[in-house]
């Protein structure tokens, strides 16, 4: 079985057509969005409708991020990033939030072996392998993960950084991320997980795009676009 995983896309529809192409490519037998899907400046809107559109052709699993919550809450004069979530809500349609926001925080595949979310299998906004600027211990994921029966595989996002670690028979993976790079490089991210048997392989896929066009486009029209524009291009 191969299972496509990719997420934190944060509203770059440019980064996501590339990784989309790339993922199609390979022929997985199951697609897999963990989540953060439109908080960005990049095309939002955008990068929407090809969510929904992939949604519609391949089926694919759907995750719901710590933005996504934010997306569906009441703004109020208190709320964090209002400013950016102002723009966001003008800008996509309104059912848009409601819906991100009421996707499930994780979902099991491939018979109990897979098991995907964006932070934590129970919490999108608790990061299951970063302790700060450091990669937590095993004992913290151990903890993190509570009980997870018989999966063989234990896949997440948030942190838009590439990790494998193997736990005895379990091997947790950060998958990258779409957009939004924090390790100074701007390549878009996904995963290929590839299991026969119990036995799971995982494949980083990193994924050339019109990273400028991107950039332009939120200094053009996004809420901040300059600094969203800065890390599209250097990925930091």
């Amino acid at each position: 079985m191969k299972i496509a995983v990719f997420g934190d896309v944060h509203g770059n529809q440019f980064a996501l057509k590339a990784v989309v192409q790339d993922i199609e490519a390979q022929q997985p037998d199951v697609w897999v969005n963990l989540g953060d899907q439109l908080f960005g400046g990049a095309d939002p809107l955008g990068a929407w409708h090809l969510q929904q559109q992939l949604k519609a052709q391949h089926g694919v699993h759907e995750i719901r991020g710590n933005t996504d919550e934010r997306l569906g809450e009441q703004l109020t004069p208190d709320t964090e990033k209002r400013e950016m979530l102002e723009w966001l809500h003008a800008v996509l349609p309104a059912s848009a939030g409601e819906y991100v926001a009421s996707l499930p925080t994780s979902v099991t595949l491939a018979h109990g072996e897979v098991i995907a979310a964006h932070g934590t299998p129970s919490d999108p906004w608790e990061y299951l392998l970063r302790e700060g600027k450091q990669w937590a211990t095993d004992e913290q994921v151990h903890k993190r993960l509570g009980n997870t029966e018989n999966a063989r595989v234990v896949i997440v996002g948030h942190s838009h950084l590439e990790h494998v670690r193997q736990l005895g028979h379990l091997t947790v993976v950060n998958c990258g991320a779409v957009s939004r790079q924090k390790d100074g490089s701007p390549l878009a991210r996904w995963t290929l997980l590839e299991g026969e048997k119990g036995v799971w392989n995982v494949t980083f896929r990193r994924v050339a795009y019109d990273m400028e066009a991107a950039a332009q486009w939120a200094e053009q029209y996004a809420y901040d676009g300059k600094k969203e524009a800065k890390q599209l291009r250097t990925g930091q």
